[in-house]
């Protein structure tokens, strides 16, 4: 890969022969998982200004009529988020002389408060040809990354790395733009506005006797408009309970695991090709192009004796090629079949076709592939596996319908029938939902102390709990519309068997689960306690305490901001003491803040809240069950303790948890 500095160029055809079509991505992150930004594109002419506001591209002007310049939208990280644009370098108009890239924040957020920030390019095959990352951002709130520019008939890149202090507004008037920043009313798919994606903004009326004066031009919003579905569910209609509202995609009728894995596969591939938000958000997580996307199921296709009928083929078209990626499909908690996965490999590398995309309830740890397929190392073409959870699939519905919106109504009403039926009890596409076979003998082995360090059992029993806490946290992510991501405690460059192996024999010697979870606008890490031995669930939040005010101030402040939290919620005061400081229970603390102040005056550095739940005995997700047990506990803890301790920058789905928590 090519490493570009500070105002350095290349030329691309230098780098690959398959660059008319490329992809250039714009990456992020930050330690505390916080922020994010939004791309931006401008066609410049030779004077260094667009032509219109037409060459201007953001999130409310995504895609160029001529397919030049399309926004792919976000992928999520492990770090932060990557931004996607796919660029046609053989449709950009002859007068454009140069491509700016760039990215903004809103608010008073910075690009300085953003780690990792770099640009990447990837030719039309997917292979990343070139890295520039961005140093030194500053307190800019608008940066362009890079540019790519036409001399002697070839496409070039420029790495940039300048900044704005005003914003994407002012980037944009910077190159002759014009802009109106002013807000609007958000769009929801229960009250829909009627405006144009360009506002012309007329001038009061002329007296009649006097000449009109002319409109202003239209100019781009920068103020972002979405549509998402209304807060709160319009009254129902129906005569009584026992009605029920007809359903785009019916679960009353699967009657088989075969009659599930064909309805479920239909649904989403369709709702896929017709809502293109969403059908971009799956794929270009599996490296396919941005472009016309067709699905198709019922598709048989020659292997040896006997055709094969993958449950569907997702085909994407771009420059006048084909990306084609065949899907197995499994519900309700079947496994996939590793010799149906080779099979389908075998026939994706014959055909040139780019990948196999296996979906089912389970969830895929890194470095732990579901199935282990065979690689002819001979074959020229390569093909890759990928894995998606239906978890993940509702993940993604959530967060586009509820937070971050969707082109039109029609959009939004089609995305939330699929998360209707996703979430059906019937439909078989509930995500994780199995402990394994070896839960419980490993329980069994620890309540009886006969459980041995090394133990095999203990090792897939913590895979298992990992696969959980990814599910929780896509889960919560999905209500929150915030980032909800596991933290891993261990050093960097550390393999996952590895870490793994002494988590299975932490559980060994300590008969405990622990999982730690950092969510976007919190004030602290969520950790998550399975204690085997007791057969309870702890789940805490440490909250720092400030230096202002007095100690017994800051006591009464944290027992007033939890007035409505739960009566048995723990609070343990923290100091810089090894013998610890006082606890009690928020119902004794509410009358007698002042238990809270250590006796021999130590400085008190934070609070640790707690909550203890039962935890289900059974490894599944019945309603007794151990995987529901956490799941609720989770959105118990945050809905009914971690909300009250947030400002103004909280989730935006905190209120709905609020609300659940109470109840």
């Amino acid at each position: 890969m090519h490493e570009l500095s500070k105002g350095a160029n290349v030329g691309l055809a230098s780098l690959s022969e398959s660059v008319d079509s490329v992809i250039v991505s714009l990456r992020w992150g930050s330690q505390s998982g916080e922020g994010d930004a939004d791309v931006s594109v401008l066609l410049l002419t030779g004077d260094g200004k667009v032509r219109g506001d037409g060459d201007f591209y953001f999130y409310n002007n995504p895609v160029a009529a001529d397919g030049s310049v399309q926004l792919l939208g976000k992928t999520p990280t492990g770090s932060g988020n990557e931004d996607r644009i796919g660029f046609d370098l053989t449709a950009v108009p002859e007068d454009i002389t140069r491509v700016v890239i760039a990215a903004s924040r809103y608010g008073d957020a910075h690009f300085g408060e953003l780690d990792d920030l770099e640009l990447t390019l990837a030719d039309a095959s997917g292979e990343t040809l070139l890295r520039f990352a961005v140093d030194g951002a500053g307190t800019v709130s608008a940066l362009v990354f890079g540019e790519l520019y036409r001399r002697g008939g070839e496409w070039k890149l420029r790495a940039v790395g300048q900044g704005y202090g005003n914003g994407l507004a002012g980037l944009a008037t910077d190159f002759g733009v014009d802009v109106d920043d002013a807000a609007e009313p958000e769009e929801t798919a229960g009250q829909r506005v009627e405006e144009p994606l360009l506002d012309a903004v007329p001038a009061p009326r002329p007296p009649v006797e006097q000449p009109a004066v002319p409109k202003r031009p239209a100019r781009p919003r920068t103020a972002k408009k979405k549509v998402t579905l209304p807060k709160t569910a319009k009254k129902s209609l129906a005569e009584n309970e026992s009605w029920r509202e007809a359903r785009l995609f019916p679960v009353s009728a699967l009657k088989s695991d075969r009659d599930r894995e064909t309805r479920a596969t239909s649904v989403l591939l369709s709702v896929m090709t017709q809502v293109p938000e969403f059908g971009r958000r799956l794929t270009a997580a599996f490296g396919a192009p941005a472009g016309r996307t067709e699905t198709f199921t019922e598709v048989s296709l020659p292997h040896g004796d006997t055709p094969r009928r993958p449950d569907g083929v997702i085909r994407v078209e771009r420059a006048g090629k084909l990306w084609t990626a065949l899907v197995e499909t499994k519900t309700n908690g079947n496994a996939l079949r590793p010799d149906q996965v080779q099979a389908y490999m075998d026939i994706a590398a014959r055909r040139g076709y780019e990948a196999v995309i296996t979906l089912s309830n389970d969830v895929a740890l890194e470095g732990t592939p579901l199935v282990d397929v065979k690689t002819d190392g001979r074959r020229k073409h390569k093909v890759a596996l990928w894995h998606l959870s239906w978890a993940e699939v509702a993940h993604q519905a959530q967060l586009l319908i509820r937070h971050e919106g969707v082109g039109n109504a029609a959009h939004a009403w089609l995305l939330k029938e699929l998360l209707h039926y996703l979430q059906h009890e019937n439909s078989g596409c509930h995500g994780f939902q199995n402990m394994g076979a070896a839960w419980v003998p490993v329980r069994n082995g620890i309540d009886d102390e006969t459980l041995c360090q090394g133990d095999p059992r203990t090792l897939e029993v913590v895979e298992s709990w990992e696969r959980l806490i990814r599910q929780v946290c896509l889960r919560l992510g999905g209500e929150l519309g915030q980032r909800v991501l596991p933290v891993q405690r261990a050093k960097r460059g550390t393999e996952p068997a590895v870490r793994r192996t002494a988590l299975a024999d932490r559980l060994c010697h300590e008969g405990r689960l622990q999982a730690e979870l950092r969510i976007d606008g919190t004030p602290g890490v969520l950790t998550v306690t399975a204690d085997l031995r007791t057969g309870r669930l702890r789940t805490s939040i440490e909250v720092p305490s400030t230096e202002q005010g007095y100690p017994l101030t800051r006591a009464k402040r944290l027992v007033r901001r939890l007035a409505e939290a739960p009566a048995d919620l723990h609070i343990e005061t923290l100091v810089d003491d090894e013998a610890g400081g006082p606890r009690g229970t928020l119902e004794r603390l509410r009358p007698e803040p002042a238990d809270l102040l250590p006796k021999n005056g130590a400085r008190i550095t934070g609070f640790r809240l707690t909550l203890l739940k039962g935890m289900g005995s059974s490894r599944g997700n019945a309603e007794s069950g151990f995987i529901r047990s956490v799941d609720e506990a989770v959105h118990r803890f945050y809905g009914s303790v971690v909300t009250h301790l947030e400002g103004p920058g909280a989730p935006r789905g905190a209120e709905a948890l609020r609300e659940a928590g109470a109840r």
